[in-house]
């Protein structure tokens, strides 16, 4: 397989990448910003994945990056990449402007990724979207997390037209939505708060990428009967 991972060099995305440049028959594209020290060991370490650095902020770098997407031909995209925080203010002492910015460095990007994938999809009639979400959009939502809650929403109902428009095609959208995880997105987070987030936990322990990266795997392969479906870890806190 060819497969595409959005902020695939640090976090969960390393997670993800590794896992499936293991298997020597895929090749693995990974996209990164900063982690240029992240991105340079995963590509010293597995022949078969390739680096691309894009600042999703830039349009041009985001042109440059669809355009290699087309030309690499994936069959499987994964959207994981994140710009920005879990946490700030609460809802009404937040700007307009954050949002407005969220929507533009994380939304925008997604939807120009998925929009290149899609393409190389329908030509060969086969393909795997796999969008990362969060458990927040399930569980009470944390306070000061309106900004990363609302454009995982957007995106959450975008997973659904994916599904809906293209399965005719056998192209699959699906998502995972995982709860709190230790990553550099919360690593601000303060360890007393995290320590009662570890005991309150059904297994008395926190969500680990590799128990996400599984998920992600498995939809991978999966059937294309498997069609708009979000895989919710969070241990049964919450249930849809």
């Amino acid at each position: 397989m060819k497969i595409v991972i959005t902020g695939g060099a640090s976090g969960l995305g390393a997670s993800i990448t590794r896992a499936f440049a293991k298997e020597v028959s895929n090749t693995v594209c990974f996209t990164y910003n900063r982690s240029h020290q992240q991105a340079e060991q995963i590509l010293k370490d597995h022949s078969n994945s390739i680096a691309i650095k894009c600042d999703f902020r830039n349009g041009e770098e985001r042109k440059q990056l669809t355009g290699s997407i087309r030309s690499f031909d994936p069959d499987v995209l994964i959207n994981n990449a994140y710009s920005g925080t879990f946490l700030n203010a609460h809802f009404h002492k937040t700007s307009s402007e954050d949002f407005l910015t969220n929507f533009r460095d994380n939304i925008i990007p997604v939807i120009e990724i998925t929009q290149a994938a899609i393409e190389c999809f329908r030509k060969k009639k086969q393909g795997r979207i796999i969008t990362i979400l969060t458990a927040a959009l399930t569980n009470v939502p944390p306070m000061g997390s309106a900004v990363y809650i609302a454009g995982k929403a957007y995106l959450e109902k975008l997973t659904k037209v994916w599904a809906a428009e293209n399965g005719r095609f056998n192209i699959s959208s699906n998502s995972v939505s995982p709860s709190f995880l230790r990553t550099d997105l919360t690593a601000s987070f303060d360890e007393r708060i995290v320590s009662q987030m570890t005991e309150s936990h059904p297994l008395k322990r926190l969500l680990t990428v590799e128990e996400v990266m599984e998920s992600v795997l498995f939809l991978a392969k999966a059937s294309p009967q498997l069609n708009g479906v979000d895989i919710l870890l969070n241990a049964a806190m919450n249930v849809k």
